[in-house]
């Protein structure tokens, strides 16, 4: 789960690997595997950048 923000301020956990497309249309529009799209503040680079590390920390070997 990565955290984000709505853009009135609400902050919330997304699963990550449910994002199918983020978008700067110049806001931050995040598409889901289910259709549901939201709104950020945290720009493109920002919402990869999250979904990234979680993707690392996830797959990381568990003898590390």
């Amino acid at each position: 789960m990565i955290q984000l923000t709505r853009l009135n301020g609400q902050r919330f956990l997304m699963n990550a690997e449910k994002i199918r497309l983020v978008e700067s249309t110049p806001d931050t529009l995040v598409c889901c595997e289910g259709g549901e799209k939201v709104m950020v503040r945290e720009t493109l680079q920002e919402v990869m950048r999250r979904a990234i590390d979680y993707a690392r920390l996830i797959r990381r070997p568990i003898t590390e």
